[in-house]
């Protein structure tokens, strides 16, 4: 990516949405609810204190992020649609669990 955000900004790449329902059904692009997950791509160098000091971001390249539903900024950058928003605007990191098998 040619791009890199500024201050406490964030580039996020959402999660794929369903393109079926529970039933089978086809749902068309139009009528799909954009998904509020995504996965940030870059992150800026962070926000400036009132005494200059740098405050670094807690999110970084490839964390799994949950977002609001109006967050954000659509962009198209080198062809693909991402969004840019703040680090205030991510309400969590999505942290996966792997499941460990027990010996029986």
């Amino acid at each position: 990516m040619k791009f890199r955000p500024l201050h406490d900004r964030v580039v996020i790449r959402r999660a794929e949405s369903d393109t079926k329902s529970k039933g089978g059904i086809i749902i068309p692009d139009n009528a799909k609810e954009k998904p509020q997950e995504g996965e940030v791509i870059a992150v800026g160098p962070g926000a400036r204190a009132e005494s200059g000091a740098l405050i670094a971001l807690d999110v970084k390249a490839g964390d799994l992020i949950l977002f609001g539903k109006w967050s954000g900024t659509e962009v198209k950058i080198d062809g693909e649609d991402l969004l840019i928003m703040k680090e205030a605007d991510i309400m969590g990191i999505i942290e996966k669990t792997v499941a460990v098998k027990k010996a029986a």
